[in-house]
């Protein structure tokens, strides 16, 4: 027997195919562009396809543009971010969450604090210290200020309060300390949630421009947004094929991190609340 469809659920239908066609047009466009051969991405009246499908735009790319080195950049860079992002946010969150201390509640209230401050206004300052360490174009200066993560730790503090206790102070009464529970109890309970904020904190340190642009001078030290944006742009000029090939290439490893993990995003997502954030 067929399935029918409400008038809702055809509406809603509609405007996610609208919304998806909206959002996979420009990577459409990007992808047909890189495609054609150079010559052609400026015709008018513009053209999806070009006479041919050639794939020289990326081997130029791959040859000149230096962008494996950026990319292997941006993934050490993203992945040193989020491991201590992931570690001392959680730290952080099962302190507040498990232990009575003074001044915790000031301090919970600053970290809430830092949520409703955009980053923007901490550009200045945090590039003032980085000149006042001497960490301008290092691994550091990109890395420690994307380690604090007031919202990462407010999540998992709310699902550090969802666990239940007697799980802890069943092992606190066969000898084990807070240490021992935190790694051997809380953190594997926490799966769920921990994959799924470590995947969004990768996705966001690849994706960042700002600081790393500002920090990073030297070409060993770009990320790979920073890389395309100063040197694509100056050794290809108006090559439209090769940027193009150049952002897609870029795009590739987010998608297939999604691919792979797109279950545990779906499962922290649920377990978390981060839908609503």
């Amino acid at each position: 027997m067929s399935k029918r469809f409400s008038v809702s659920q055809i509406v809603l239908l509609l405007v996610a195919l609208v919304l998806a066609a909206i959002w996979l047009a420009p990577v459409a466009w990007a992808v047909a562009t890189s495609l054609k051969p150079e010559d052609e991405t400026t015709v008018t009246p513009l053209r999806w396809f070009g006479s041919e499908i050639t794939l020289d735009s990326y081997a130029l790319v791959l040859e000149t543009g230096g962008i494996l080195k950026w990319a292997v950049n941006s993934t050490v860079t993203a992945v040193i971010v989020t491991f201590m992002t992931v570690l001392f946010s959680a730290m952080a969150a099962y302190g507040f969450a498990r232990t009575q201390f003074k001044g915790q509640r000031v301090l919970l209230a600053l970290i809430l604090a830092g949520i409703m401050v955009p980053p923007q206004v901490l550009i200045a300052p945090l590039f003032a210290e980085m000149v006042a360490f001497g960490l301008v174009d290092t691994w550091w200066a990109i890395i420690l200020p994307q380690v604090a993560a007031p919202l990462i730790v407010f999540i998992l503090f709310k699902f550090f309060q969802d666990v239940p206790p007697e799980l802890e102070q069943a092992a606190f009464v066969d000898g084990a300390g807070r240490w021992r529970v935190f790694f051997t109890i809380v953190l594997p309970l926490s799966r769920p949630v921990l994959a799924a904020v470590s995947i969004f904190t990768f996705i966001n340190t690849w994706n960042n421009f700002l600081w790393p642009f500002l920090v990073s001078t030297d070409p060993n030290t770009m990320t790979l947004p920073v890389g395309l944006a100063n040197v694509v742009q100056g050794t290809f000029g108006l090559r439209y094929a090769q940027i193009m090939a150049s952002v897609v290439l870029a795009g590739l490893p987010l998608l297939v991190v999604f691919v792979l993990f797109q279950r545990q995003i779906v499962r922290g997502v649920a377990h978390s609340g981060l839908a609503g954030q």
